[in-house]
């Protein structure tokens, strides 16, 4: 007997096929006829047909898999020390990956926690397979990306902004909106937030502008780590887009699901636009130095990825099986790209509250002008004196621009919805939510908090959809805060007690830094505290100047 079992023979036993062994995997899951489960993650959608595993994983070829890339990160990481990259990389981009890197773990491991509740919905046992490998696949993608910004903390000229990106993130003036990006994984109904919001759209369409957008600019800026470690990241998305799309089928099945996942492609399809397309977009435009005329602008790679090969060859098939597809939402988003100026607005938004975050924020500069005066046709006209003014104020003993009355821009309103101010004025929107009023950046955000998200859509009672609530916008929080005690309770000050972490230029003498003495004496004002007190007179005459907008003074 114990001849029969040596490791040689067992080890040069005839092996099983990656399907057939993922067969007999989900063959041992034992689910209990004679008992009825409690539904832990609720949703209104009814899932009756057993979704298929597409890519038919298991831990024997996973993990071997992983084990790989993860040595080429690490490996690569270790060769761009060696060869000196940071003599080369481009400070300004580095200092935004301040941001990006404060803001990314977070969605990976919301993402990673939302496979919980695709695990606990989904019937059958094949696809739990594929969740459970999606689950580890998002550690590990937080796992490197919070290495590799432990990596930019112990190289790069100015650390201060890493160092305390974790607790940063979620109360600063511009991580609260990737926390709304985040948190759009885990809330609300289970199918909505973790197989539409998340598997569907978002890493469906928009990991492409993350994760391929992002690293090619990166190369461009003399950053080969990030190219590396994304790129990764980017390798397992195809088998998080087939469980996605395996469970949608499996959803599409039942007539009775259609109504709700008109619904939830439209709020899904919006709120990534909204969020991702702010960050994301401004990171790609804004945190560059390369002015190449050759490259494609975010606007254009907006284009290929999201128009071409995600609305036309993945939103509007599903026509065919009965699913409303909203053309017109596409198109609006576009336009805000290509129109409406969205992220030239973002990034003049993120510069003029460059105190209250938690990096540098350099001036754009003629160089960068021709640029996008090249790719978008009247930037200059719009946004040329603003930068004009950031770099003439950007030295301590200015008045700094969130409180400079001499530019002429108006401090905006905040997106309810989506928590990305309302930048486009003209598409402004105030709505009463259960007696309440709110502000929202477009007609679709105020459609969802008040429309999707309710506890009745169409006439079909949805309970299990969630509900924005709390104090979710920065500027209510600090609302009559003078600014220097804002950011002390912030913790964006250097280990010297005084000095700013934030700076709005790349200037890295000690005697160019601004401190808590240079900006103290300024109060913050919430807007939608403000609106709200006003009388509906005033509040009408105020709505209709906001829409009106503002003009940015020239430089004298």
């Amino acid at each position: 007997m114990s001849e029969a079992l040596t490791l040689n023979k067992i080890t040069s036993q005839r092996g099983i096929s990656i399907g057939e062994a993922a067969k007999r995997v989900a063959d041992l899951g034992w689910t209990p006829s004679y008992v009825q489960e409690a539904m832990t993650f609720p949703t209104d959608y009814k899932i009756s047909k057993a979704p298929r595993d597409p890519m038919k994983q298991v831990l024997r070829s996973y993990f071997p898999m992983q084990e790989e890339k993860d040595n080429r990160v690490y490996g690569a990481l270790d060769a761009a020390l060696r060869g000196d990259m940071f003599r080369n990389v481009e400070p300004r981009w580095v200092e935004w990956m301040k941001l990006f890197l404060a803001i990314i773990p977070f969605p990976e491991i919301s993402a990673a926690r939302s496979m919980a509740m695709l695990g606990r919905l989904a019937p059958g046992e094949e696809l739990r397979t594929g969740f459970t490998m999606q689950m580890v696949d998002e550690f590990r993608h937080s796992t490197i990306q919070m290495n590799l910004k432990k990596w930019y903390m112990e190289n790069y000229i100015d650390p201060a902004g890493f160092d305390i990106t974790e607790a940063a993130f979620g109360k600063c003036y511009a991580t609260t909106i990737g926390r709304q990006f985040a948190e759009g994984f885990l809330t609300g109904d289970a199918v909505t937030a973790a197989n539409v919001f998340l598997q569907v759209v978002a890493e469906t369409a928009f990991t492409n502008t993350l994760f391929v957008a992002m690293p090619s600019e990166a190369a461009r800026n003399g950053d080969y780590a990030l190219p590396t470690v994304f790129l990764s990241v980017q390798s397992d998305e195809s088998r998080h887009i087939g469980n996605g799309h395996s469970l949608m089928m499996s959803v599409i099945n039942d007539p009775d699901n259609h109504l709700l996942l008109e619904r939830d492609l439209r709020y899904a399809f919006w709120q990534n636009h909204a969020i991702v397309d702010a960050a994301i977009g401004t990171f790609i435009e804004y945190g560059t130095t390369d002015r190449d005329k050759k490259k494609e602008s975010y606007a254009e790679l907006w284009h290929r990825w999201i128009y071409e090969d995600y609305y036309r060859t993945y939103m509007l098939p599903l026509e065919k099986y009965g699913i409303k597809i909203h053309h017109d939402d596409v198109a609006a988003a576009w336009d805000r790209l290509v129109k409406k100026n969205y992220v030239h607005k973002v990034a003049q938004f993120f510069s003029v509250g460059w105190p209250v975050n938690f990096w540098r924020i350099e001036a754009q500069t003629e160089k960068d002008f021709e640029w996008f005066e090249h790719k978008y046709p009247g930037w200059y006209a719009e946004f040329g004196d603003y930068w004009k003014w950031y770099a003439k104020k950007s030295t301590p003993g200015q008045t700094n621009m969130l409180f400079d009355q001499e530019n002429g821009y108006v401090y905006p309103h905040r997106c309810w919805s989506c928590l990305v101010p309302c930048l486009i004025r003209e598409d402004f929107c105030v709505d009463e939510v259960e007696g309440k009023l709110y502000t929202y950046c477009s007609e679709l955000c105020r459609w969802t908090h008040k429309v999707a998200f309710a506890s009745e859509y169409e006439g079909r009672p949805t309970p299990a959809m969630g509900r924005f609530s709390g104090r979710r916008e920065w500027e209510e929080v600090y609302h009559g805060w003078d600014l220097a005690d804002c950011i002390k309770d912030l913790g964006f000050v250097r280990s010297d007690g005084k000095t700013l972490v934030p700076q709005p230029h790349l200037r890295f003498d000690n005697r160019d830094m601004w401190t808590l003495d240079d900006v103290r004496g300024h109060t913050i004002q919430s807007p939608i505290v403000l609106i709200r007190e006003m009388t509906p007179e005033q509040r009408e005459k105020h709505i209709a100047e906001y829409r009106a907008g503002f003009k940015i003074n020239p430089v004298n």
